[in-house]
C-alpha cells in the first residue's frame, strides 16, 4: 500500500513539473519568441535587441562576441534591409527545450528567407542553441550560438524540412 502511494505521489510530482515546464515555455513563447520573430519580419533591430539581456555571450562561426557588438550589427543590418526594401521571414522548430523556473536551454533549427524588392529570394539555414534567463522578472536571451554546419554537413532545405516550422 505504501509503495502504491509513493508511486502515485511521484507520478503527480512529475506531472506537475511537466505542466509547470509547459506553462513556462508558453510564457517564453509569448514574451521572447513571438516578438523575436516579429522583429525579424518587421526588420526592427531595436525590438530584436530588446529581447537580449544587457550582457550576452554570442557565438557564431565568425567567433565569440562578449561585447554585444552583434546588437550594433543588428541595427545596421536591419536599417540596410529597410533601405533596400528587403523582406525577411524567420521560421524555426525546436529540437529540444529544457526549462525550469529561471533558465531555459533551447535548441532548434531555423530558416531565414530574404526577399529583395526585385523579388529575388535567398534562404539561410542553421542550428541554434539559446539560453534564456529570467532577469528581474523578464525572460531575456543571455547566450546565443548558431551555426550553418553540423559535423561537417551544411544545414539545408532538406534538413530543415524534416519538421514543420512553429506556428504561433
Amino acid at each position: 500500500m505504501k509503495k502504491n502511494i509513493a508511486i502515485v505521489l511521484l507520478a503527480i510530482t512529475f506531472s506537475t513539473q511537466a505542466q509547470n515546464t509547459t506553462e513556462i515555455q508558453k510564457e517564453i513563447d509569448e514574451i521572447v519568441w513571438k516578438p523575436f520573430q516579429k522583429a525579424f519580419q518587421t526588420v526592427d533591430g531595436d525590438a530584436l535587441n530588446a529581447i537580449y539581456a544587457d550582457e550576452v555571450l554570442r557565438v557564431t562561426p565568425a567567433g565569440i562576441d562578449t561585447e554585444n557588438s552583434f546588437k550594433k550589427a543588428n541595427i545596421q543590418r536591419f536599417a540596410a534591409n529597410r533601405t533596400n526594401g528587403d523582406k525577411i521571414a524567420l521560421d524555426w522548430w525546436w529540437d529540444d527545450r529544457k526549462t525550469n523556473e529561471h533558465t531555459s536551454y533551447e535548441v532548434g533549427f531555423y530558416r531565414i528567407e530574404f526577399t529583395s524588392k526585385n523579388g529575388k529570394t535567398q534562404y539561410s539555414y542553421g542550428q541554434f542553441h539559446i539560453v534564456l534567463q529570467k532577469i528581474n522578472g523578464h525572460w531575456k536571451i543571455t547566450q546565443d550560438w548558431d551555426t550553418a554546419v553540423i559535423g561537417g554537413q551544411k544545414i539545408d532545405k532538406v534538413f530543415f524540412e524534416k519538421n514543420p516550422p512553429l506556428q504561433f
